[in-house]
C-alpha cells in the first residue's frame, strides 16, 4: 500500500509545474478579459464616431438646404444676379452630403432613412423651382402666401418630417450603443474579476496544498527522526505528500526497519556469543562424567542379571546417550556456520540425509514419495550444511507421523528459485516455530535435542533463503524451503 501511495503522489516538479501552468492561463485569462474590454470599447467608439458624423452630415444637409431656399428666394423676390450660382452650388454640396450619408449608412434601416431623406430632397429640386416660376408668373399677395403656405407645408415639412426620423432612428442607435457599453463595461470587469478571484482561490489552493504536500511531511519526518534517534525504532512515517518526500519516508522506514532488524540480530549474537562462552566449559564438565557413567552402565551390563537390572542400565546408557547428542547439538548450534558453496545434485544431497533414517523410515512403514522435477536438478549451495538440514526435516517428520502413513517431499526451480516442499500426515505442529530464538518452541518427542528447527532456520538465513512452516490439509505439516540461485 505504501509504494502504491508513493507512486500516485505527484513529484514537487509536477507540482510546480501546474502551478505554473494555472498562473499562465489565469494571465491568459486576464488578457483575453482586457482584450474583449478594449475590442468592445474601441468598437463601440468607431460606431459612436460613425453615428455622430451621421447626424452632423443629416444637419449639414438640413442646413445647405435652408440656405440653398434663401438663394432661391433671392433669385426670384430680389433678382440676386448671383443667386442661380449659389443655388446649384449649394445642391452640389448637398449632393455630396448624401453621398458621404449613403457611405456611413449601415443597415437596412439607416440605408432606408438616407434614401427617403435623399429622394424628399430631389422633390424639393423638382418642385421648389416650379412653384417659383408659378408665382413670377403672376405675382400678388395671395399668391406668394400662397408660395409660402406651399414650401412650409409642403416640401419643408415632408423633408422635415423624413429628417425627423432619421434623427430619431441616430438617437435609438445611441441610446442603443450607450446601453451596449454599460453592458461591455459590466461585461469586462467581470472578467477582469474572473482572473482576480481565481488568483485568491489559487492561493488559498497553493497554501494549502504547500501545508499538506511539503510542510506537513517535512514536520513529520523531522518528528520520526528525533523518534528513531531516541530509539523507538517502531515509529513509521507517514508516506505521504509529493513523491520526492513520500520515497524519503519510506527510505527513512525502511532504515528504521533494518536498525530494528540489525540490533534484534545484534541482541541474539550477544546472547549466542555469551552461551558460546559458557556452554563449551559445560559441555567439557558435563561429558567427561557422562562417560564415565556410561562405560560403568556397560560394564555392569551382563547377561546374569536379571531383566529389571539389565532394563535399568540399558536406560543409564539411553539417558547418557540422549545427553551427549544433545550437548553436541548445542555445540554445532553455537558453532558459527560458514558455508561453501558448490554445485551439487539436490537428490544426492537427499539420499545422504534419509541413509541414517532408512532403518525408521522401515519400522514404521512409512511410504516416502519423492517428486523431483526437474530430474537430475543441480542446485548451487553448501551440500554438507543442507543435508543436516534435511536430516533434522526428514527426522521429525518420521517422529510425527504416525505407521504406514506418507511424506512427500516436491521440488520446484521457478525464476532461478529453488522451492521445496516436505508434507507429512502426522497431527500437525502445535505451535510456530520462531526463527530468533533458541527454542523454537514445546518439544513433543521423547528423545531429541531441539534444536533441528534453530539449526534449518540458520542454515537458511547463512545460504540467502528462507523457512516456513503451515498446516497440511487434511492434515499434518508443510515446510517449504527455499533457496535463491
Amino acid at each position: 500500500m505504501h509504494h502504491k501511495q508513493a507512486y500516485t503522489s505527484r513529484s514537487l516538479r509536477d507540482l510546480l509545474l501546474v502551478h505554473e501552468l494555472i498562473f499562465v492561463a489565469l494571465i491568459l485569462l486576464a488578457v483575453a478579459g482586457g482584450s474583449y474590454g478594449i475590442y468592445v470599447w474601441d468598437k463601440s467608439a468607431k460606431e459612436s464616431q460613425r453615428i455622430h458624423y451621421l447626424n452632423q452630415e443629416i444637419q449639414q444637409t438640413r442646413g445647405d438646404l435652408y440656405r440653398q431656399m434663401k438663394e432661391l428666394f433671392d433669385t426670384f423676390f430680389l433678382e440676386d444676379a448671383d443667386g442661380r450660382n449659389e443655388y446649384e452650388a449649394y445642391t452640389q454640396s448637398i449632393l455630396k452630403h448624401f453621398d458621404v450619408l449613403n457611405r456611413l449608412a449601415v443597415g437596412a434601416q439607416e440605408k432606408k432613412a438616407i434614401h427617403d431623406l435623399e429622394s424628399n430632397y430631389k422633390s424639393f429640386v423638382n418642385e421648389a423651382p416650379a412653384l417659383f416660376y408659378r408665382y413670377q408668373a403672376s405675382p400678388s399677395e395671395a399668391s406668394r402666401k400662397s408660395l409660402y403656405q406651399d414650401i412650409e407645408t409642403g416640401i419643408f415639412s415632408q423633408y422635415e418630417a423624413v429628417s425627423q426620423r432619421a434623427e430619431d432612428l441616430l438617437t435609438l442607435k445611441k441610446i442603443e450603443l450607450k446601453k451596449r457599453l454599460i453592458e461591455a463595461k459590466y461585461a469586462s470587469i467581470a472578467v477582469l474579476l474572473i482572473p482576480i478571484l481565481l488568483a485568491g482561490l489559487l492561493l488559498i489552493l497553493s497554501r494549502l496544498l504547500l501545508k499538506r504536500a511539503i510542510v506537513n511531511p517535512i514536520n513529520a519526518i523531522m518528528q520520526a527522526t528525533s523518534e528513531i534517534s531516541a530509539g523507538n525504532l517502531q515509529h513509521k512515517v507517514p508516506e505521504s505528500g509529493a513523491a520526492e518526500l513520500a520515497t524519503l519516508s519510506q527510505e527513512i522506514n525502511h532504515m528504521a526497519d533494518e536498525l530494528q532488524t540489525n540490533r534484534d540480530a545484534l541482541v541474539r549474537t550477544e546472547k549466542q556469543a555469551a552461551m558460546g562462552l559458557l556452554v563449551p566449559m559445560l559441555a567439557h564438565n558435563i561429558r567427561n562424567p557422562l562417560a564415565s557413567i556410561r562405560a560403568t552402565a556397560q560394564l555392569l551390563d551382563e547377561p546374569t542379571h536379571d531383566d529389571d537390572t539389565r532394563e535399568s542400565l540399558q536406560g543409564i546408557i539411553n539417558t547418557v546417550d540422549r545427553l551427549e547428542r544433545w550437548t553436541g547439538g548445542l555445540l554445532a548450534y553455537l558453532h558459527p556456520v560458514k558455508p561453501q558453496l558448490t554445485t551439487a545434485r539436490f537428490e544426492s544431497i537427499l539420499e545422504g540425509a534419509m541413509l541414517p533414517l532408512t532403518q525408521k523410515i522401515r519400522d514404521k512403514n512409512i511410504n516416502l514419495t519423492k517428486h523431483i522435477l526437474p530430474p537430475n536438478i543441480e542446485i548451487r549451495t553448501d551440500e554438507h550444511l543442507l543435508e543436516q538440514v534435511f536430516y533434522n526435516l526428514i527426522l521429525n517428520a518420521i517422529d510425527a507421523s504416525p505407521n504406514g502413513s506418507s511424506i512427500v517431499i516436491e521440488t520446484q526451480l521457478i525464476d532461478n528459485n529453488f522451492t521445496c516442499s516436505l508434507r507429512d500426515e502426522g497431527s500437525g505442529m502445535p505451535f510456530t516455530p520462531d526463527p530468533h530464538t533458541l527454542s523454537p518452541g514445546p518439544s513433543t518427542k521423547r528423545f531429541g535435542t531441539g534444536l533441528g528447527i534453530p539449526f534449518a532456520f540458520k542454515v537458511c538465513e547463512v545460504l540467502g533463503g528462507n523457512i516456513t512452516f503451515e498446516a497440511a490439509l487434511p492434515k499434518g505439516t508443510r515446510i517449504t524451503l527455499s533457496l535463491p540461485q
